[in-house]
């Protein structure tokens, strides 16, 4: 039944041309709005994400006139078409419209490709109480591609280049027990769905994640101290199913530091980078042919860090991990000394262990 409703809906083609804007949700989904107004993927576009824009600004299709990002950054707008400040297209970013109308992935070597449904105004939900709706249809019935996470495979699951290089990768197949995508990055939190259907909770849409709200992700990530002969070690367990970083942009730190008699003493900073070029040396992600380093904890990796630091009776050690979303050797390079969402150090965990 589902499969010949699907194919009704996509008839007209494959490709959605006409997306209601997503301030339309607003004065019904008000508090789903102000969370995805400030999210990522309100603004991916070069004009509101400057970190997105800098990697643009050098990409070889700039000069051919070809946003080849557009595919996930700006997917409302015509293939290709190039980003401008007064597109309401472009400037949508990844609207809601567009995610609720995602039929289905269909899968790719380079990369995935979202499929829409080309009936306006028919969006797929969740909630089976909620199935009417004085402004638009919801659609419901056999299609689970929002509950299983697979609605965010069509743009994260990989990102393959012209040397075959993956990218930008998540690995979905060491999926944790009753948990994905949506159910992590976008947990139920406290507010109404709509004020037209009160509910006690929603789906958090301001997305969890490096950016934003990553503290929502703490839970996924534990960190202990083992005190040894030697000195201690601190183990941190990555309990998701992907690497604790994605992109090769970004570079995760933990900071360890011993606080003795009044006094701190700062230990060495332990990187976790990967690190993608050309010819020994590091290169933009449509130039990289290899992967030159690779420090990221992985999926459900346990990692250890050791220290010859010994420990004492009264100490107190802190513990402090997170992360830059712009690699700080490459800040310059990309014209990105100015801002402060690239030069800014993201702490994502903190813990104190005390002897």
């Amino acid at each position: 039944m589902f499969k010949l409703l699907l194919s009704m809906l996509l008839i007209q083609g494959l490709w959605a041309k006409d997306f209601a804007p997503s301030k339309d949700c607003k004065k019904c989904h008000t508090d789903i709005y102000k969370e995805f107004y400030g999210s990522m993927h309100a603004n991916s576009t070069p004009q509101k994400d400057p970190i997105h824009n800098a990697i643009w600004q050098k990409h070889p299709q700039k000069k051919q006139g070809k946003y080849g990002c557009g595919k996930c950054h700006t997917p409302t707008a015509p293939k290709f078409s190039m980003p401008t400040e007064d597109s309401a297209k472009h400037q949508a970013g990844i609207s809601c419209a567009y995610c609720h109308r995602i039929a289905s992935i269909e899968h790719h070597p380079i990369s995935n490709t979202n499929l829409t449904i080309n009936t306006p105004r028919a969006y797929f939900g969740t909630r089976k109480e909620h199935i009417k709706s004085p402004y638009h249809k919801i659609l419901t019935v056999g299609n689970n591609h929002i509950q299983n996470g697979n609605i965010c495979m069509g743009c994260h699951s990989h990102k393959m280049n012209r040397y075959k290089l993956n990218v930008c990768s998540t690995d979905k197949n060491n999926e944790m027990e009753k948990a994905n995508c949506v159910s992590c990055h976008m947990p139920k939190v406290k507010g109404s769905v709509s004020i037209l259907h009160k509910t006690k909770d929603h789906t958090f849409h301001g997305f969890a994640g490096t950016h934003y709200n990553s503290k929502m992700l703490q839970k996924y990530v534990t960190i202990k101290l083992d005190k040894n002969s030697n000195g201690f070690n601190i183990e941190v367990k990555n309990n998701s199913p992907h690497a604790l970083l994605l992109h090769p942009l970004r570079v995760g730190v933990l900071k360890v530091s011993v606080l003795r008699d009044g006094k701190t003493t700062k230990l060495k900073k332990e990187i976790f980078v990967r690190i993608i070029g050309k010819d020994k040396k590091p290169a933009m992600p449509w130039s990289a042919t290899t992967t030159l380093k690779n420090t990221v904890i992985q999926g459900k990796e346990d990692r250890v860090v050791k220290y010859d630091f010994k420990l004492e009776k009264g100490d107190k050690v802190n513990v402090v991990l997170g992360w830059f979303l712009v690699n700080p050797k490459a800040v310059k390079k990309l014209n990105l000394e100015d801002e402060k969402i690239a030069t800014k150090f993201i702490v994502f965990k903190k813990e104190s262990f005390e002897l």
